[in-house]
């Protein structure tokens, strides 16, 4: 599995059992091989992209906090593939 949708499937998991369309996204992830980030945000659809698009958002920025830059820059490819 590709590090950048590792960290993705990491984060879905915190808002599985709140958000529907984050358990979908990761049983995505968990059962399709994508070859990239970008393989997996052209399947999303709109509703899984604006999904994305706000957790993302808040990840991001704790990574920073957390000063993890490795993982923030990895979501943030995953974030401006979505805009």
């Amino acid at each position: 599995m590709d590090q950048t949708l590792g960290y993705l499937r990491e984060i879905l998991a915190n808002y599985t059992e709140e958000y529907p369309v984050s358990k979908h996204l990761y049983d995505r992830i968990d059962r399709q091989a994508f070859s990239s980030e970008g393989e997996f945000v052209r399947t999303l659809s709109y509703e899984e992209s604006r999904f994305l698009n706000h957790i993302l958002q808040e990840e991001i920025r704790y990574s920073n906090e957390e000063r993890d830059e490795i993982r923030a820059r990895q979501l943030n490819e995953v974030y401006e593939l979505l805009i």
